[in-house]
């Protein structure tokens, strides 16, 4: 039988073919160049190119990642969603600093954002629950994301009770569903290349950080650098 080594080795990787790009004509700060990154995804049919990992810091210091999407990205930083109540939700009112990676494969493109975050205004929020499938609205509504489940059929039935509570009131909103936006302070692009050459930009905001959120976000100026693959 063969290794699980020695069949991860035969696995092609960097299989991806990256579109004609010059750092040295990249935008001062990096939102544009991200927004441009993802609609060539798009443009490309990369499967599922707004998924992203989020990393969290838990309460014992360790880090924690899952997937989700991403709703939106502006110069106020890069916008996703979740329960206040999850899991991420209780770890990001704790320690409101995370990262966010995408990757993809069929580019060899790779982009991954720090920073710190910050639920936006109650209407925001429920301006996003609002535009989710009903399905997805009647699973927020429950509002049991990461509890434990005794029995898969306790979720039909909890998703049909609040189903119908949206079929009567079509304006429902879950109380804890909250848009979050991840203000950056580093981001960095990466571009695959067969002989490891890889193209790696790094953007760093050089002012206007804060210690915490306490005073609110603050402009700053951003240094660009390549990096060593």
């Amino acid at each position: 039988m063969t290794d699980l080594r020695t069949r991860l080795r035969a696995v092609p990787t960097l299989t991806g073919k990256p579109p004609a790009w010059d750092p040295s004509e990249s935008p001062d700060t990096p939102h544009p160049l991200f927004v441009e990154w993802l609609l060539t995804a798009i443009d490309a049919q990369v499967p599922e190119p707004c998924a992203v990992t989020l990393s969290t810091i838990r309460a014992d210091g360790r880090p924690n990642g899952r997937v989700l999407i991403l709703k939106n990205v502006s110069d106020d930083g890069w916008q996703f969603a979740s329960n206040s109540t999850s899991r991420k939700g209780e770890e990001l009112d704790a320690s409101p600093y995370a990262a966010l990676t995408f990757y993809w494969v069929p580019l060899g493109r790779q982009v991954r954002i720090v920073g710190t975050v910050e639920p936006a205004p109650a209407e925001d929020s429920a301006r996003d629950f609002l535009a989710r499938p009903v399905a997805a609205r009647a699973e927020a509504l429950v509002g049991k994301q990461s509890a434990v489940l005794a029995d898969r059929s306790d979720i039909d039935v909890a998703v049909k009770e609040q189903a119908e509570r949206i079929a009567d009131n079509p304006e429902l909103v879950a109380p804890n569903w909250t848009l979050y936006t991840l203000r950056a302070e580093e981001v960095e692009f990466w571009q695959a290349d067969q002989d490891r050459r890889h193209v790696r930009l790094r953007y760093n905001l050089t002012d206007g950080l804060t210690d915490g959120l306490e005073d609110g976000p603050k402009d700053g100026s951003w240094a660009k650098e390549m990096l060593w693959p």
